[in-house]
């Protein structure tokens, strides 16, 4: 099959544009430019792999990249892929720390592909950056990606706050499973790890362990900052007022959605 009829295959199959150039190009290992100066070139594997992307599966996992704050990422159908709206709570953690002397000791809960962890790392490299995920194969991949960026991470293996007994950090971030489990979109996400979605019932359980727990893990004055779904943010700021958290604020996504919240402990 030519990147032509590649191309045409997509149209039909109601693949976009772009996300058929981006997969052909990680089949040939060629960039977007290539593939237009080359229409004529034949691309092994194109029918499956366009079948597959029209099927549902995420190009993320067919390529097994995804671009993330800047960082370009492994992923693998044991890891959340990372979403643009999460760079939000990366952004929020970034100016939290600009406002921090030395080396500030920071905590991602549930990283997952390490992308909030290596983020915060690559753009603020003074900081002490931990990161923890109950799935064994979700580390090794983040792992991974912090060997080849170049990146120096305390990876810890254990659900939540677990593997923290006695430490204390002047930023925790996560986004945790939020999706409520009867979700009508839960079902187009079938391909990424169900329990980095959701955490069954109203979608609010690790929301609430998170903010229950993070003041025995937080310096004063440290911050705690959580993704959440749009719907949440009413519940999440109560959460946070009810643990006695102080000065409770609000960010939204890239589409002006209620996307994370945070507050500080005295």
């Amino acid at each position: 099959m030519t990147v032509d009829d590649a191309l045409a295959l997509a149209r039909r199959l109601g693949v976009e544009r772009g996300d058929a150039q981006a997969l052909l190009a990680h089949l040939t290992g060629r960039d977007r430019a290539w593939l237009i100066t080359h229409s004529d070139a034949t691309v092994d594997g194109a029918d499956a792999a366009l079948r597959r992307l029209a099927a549902g599966e995420p190009l993320a996992h067919l390529t097994g990249w995804q671009p993330f704050h800047g960082l370009m990422l492994q992923v693998t159908p044991a890891t959340l892929i990372p979403r643009p709206d999460t760079e939000t709570l990366v952004d929020w953690a970034l100016e939290r720390l600009g406002a921090l002397p030395g080396q500030p000791r920071v905590v991602d809960l549930g990283t997952g592909s390490g992308a909030i962890a290596l983020a915060v790392k690559a753009a603020c490299p003074r900081a002490s950056v931990t990161a923890v995920d109950l799935s064994a194969e979700a580390l090794a991949v983040a792992r991974g990606n912090g060997e080849r960026l170049g990146l120096a991470v305390d990876w810890r293996l254990g659900s939540w706050f677990e593997p923290l007994a006695g430490e204390r950090f002047d930023l925790v971030l996560s986004n945790p499973p939020y999706i409520a489990s009867d979700d009508p979109h839960l079902p187009a996400l079938r391909h990424e790890p169900l329990t980095a979605l959701t955490p069954g019932g109203d979608g609010l359980a690790d929301l609430r362990t998170l903010i229950d727990v993070a003041p025995q893990h937080l310096a004063p004055g440290g911050w705690l900052l959580l993704e959440h779904g749009w719907d949440q943010a009413g519940v999440v700021a109560q959460q946070l007022a009810t643990r006695s958290f102080r000065d409770a604020t609000l960010r939204h996504d890239l589409a002006g959605r209620p996307r994370a919240s945070g507050g500080r402990w005295p």
